[in-house]
């Protein structure tokens, strides 16, 4: 189920996030369409996208995890044709649209609502797992993008790269999500399974806040604020550069060296999550969270201050992508340590939507920066800006977390 659920990450993050930036500069070159109208377009993908994800939840439970997977992935494959044909502006905002259906379906909500039918004591470490999916979109299915569109054009790319990726995911999904929950048994040795919709109670972190039954609640708890608040600034951030991340890097290093950067980019990702995950447990995860935006803003500065240099540019886009799947990771590993497990799904459900509504308006602010400003610069200063921000706001939630009384 895990891998099965990996590859739905390498399927939704290939076409639904790390090919935002394909789409943006391959449009751009097609139709000369403007930075600011293209990524505005990839805006109204994630505020739809965000409306969509507090259903991923309701959905798996009525239609089960494999018809979920299998369908986003079908309709992320279709909007990207759609993408690749689009002659006009309007088509370019109705493919997003229609996209947002299969992202809502195929990303961190959808994955980590599978994971919760399975697993309890160690979700964290198969959450972990799954989402490196996301990482390894970035180092495979990105740069493939890249040099096919460069070759052959942006919808044999899009075919050829889907194609590929269903091979992987139909078998996993048929073999990995079977019928049914597989829950591991919990601390104490019940292995009695439960009825379909009930949930044995999991092993509990050390001092969970208590369960939160609706959605109000969530809404007023300063802790779910001081997790969702910071995460949605760093997202933006870093989903903005990630969608402009090709067009910023191509007059400097070329196509080669542009998928050479976001392949490395993905591969560092994916080693940093690894490598966190490893011993995350032991760590305070809001102090590694501030780290982790701390690391991009340094990785930012650099690329400002060394923007002429192929081999600095491609560092810091390595440095920038050791937090990018963890930043993806940590709300739910923190979520998870921080709130009660039956409120689990709730949490992580409004926490993501939140953090993705906010994220959308970081390709079209960072857009209309750049067309403002003539270049990239400013706009990956305001990145820093939201960074450091965030990283702040988070080690405030700590220290009210230290000052609460159990």
């Amino acid at each position: 189920m895990v891998v099965a659920c990996f590859f739905t990450a390498l399927f939704g993050w290939g076409f639904g996030f790390y090919g935002q930036a394909v789409y943006l500069a391959e449009l751009h070159k097609l139709h000369g369409w403007s930075t600011a109208l293209i990524s505005s377009a990839t805006t109204l993908y994630y505020l739809f996208g965000a409306a969509l994800l507090t259903l991923a939840p309701a959905a798996i439970e009525r239609l089960g995890p494999r018809a979920v997977h299998l369908g986003g992935a079908a309709i992320l494959a279709a909007a990207a044709v759609g993408l690749a044909l689009a002659s006009a502006p309007w088509q370019l905002y109705a493919a997003n649209l229609v996209m947002a259906f299969g992202w809502a379906s195929t990303s961190t909500t959808a994955i980590a609502t599978t994971i919760s039918l399975w697993f309890h004591r160690r979700r964290g470490l198969a959450l972990s797992l799954a989402l490196n999916g996301a990482s390894a979109a970035g180092f495979t299915v990105a740069p493939a993008l890249v040099q096919l569109s460069a070759r052959y054009g942006l919808l044999t790319a899009v075919l050829a790269v889907a194609a590929a990726l269903f091979a992987l995911l139909v078998p996993a999904a048929l073999l990995g999500m079977r019928a049914g929950r597989r829950e591991e048994e919990p601390e104490g040795g019940d292995a009695t399974p439960p009825a379909r919709g009930a949930e044995k109670a999991p092993a509990r972190p050390a001092e969970p806040l208590p369960l939160l039954l609706r959605r109000a609640e969530a809404l007023a708890s300063f802790r779910f604020w001081s997790v969702t608040a910071p995460f949605a600034l760093a997202l933006a951030a870093q989903v903005g550069f990630i969608v402009h991340q090709v067009a910023f890097l191509l007059p400097t290093l070329g196509n080669e060296g542009t998928s050479t950067a976001v392949a490395a980019t993905a591969i560092a990702a994916a080693v940093g999550r690894v490598g966190l995950g490893l011993v995350i447990d032991r760590l305070d995860q809001r102090i590694v969270s501030a780290a982790a935006c701390a690391s991009q803003v340094a990785a930012l500065l650099a690329m400002v201050l060394f923007h002429e240099s192929a081999l600095a540019l491609t560092l810091s886009c390595v440095v920038f992508g050791l937090s990018v799947g963890n930043l993806i990771t940590l709300p739910a590993l923190i979520i998870q340590h921080e709130f009660a497990a039956r409120s689990f799904g709730l949490v992580m459900g409004l926490s993501t939507a939140i953090c993705q509504f906010t994220y959308a308006f970081g390709p079209a602010l960072l857009g209309a920066v750049h067309d403002a400003s003539g270049g990239y610069r400013p706009a990956l200063g305001l990145c820093m800006a939201l960074e450091i921000a965030a990283a702040c706001i988070i080690l405030v939630g700590r220290r009210a977390k230290a000052g609460r009384t159990p």
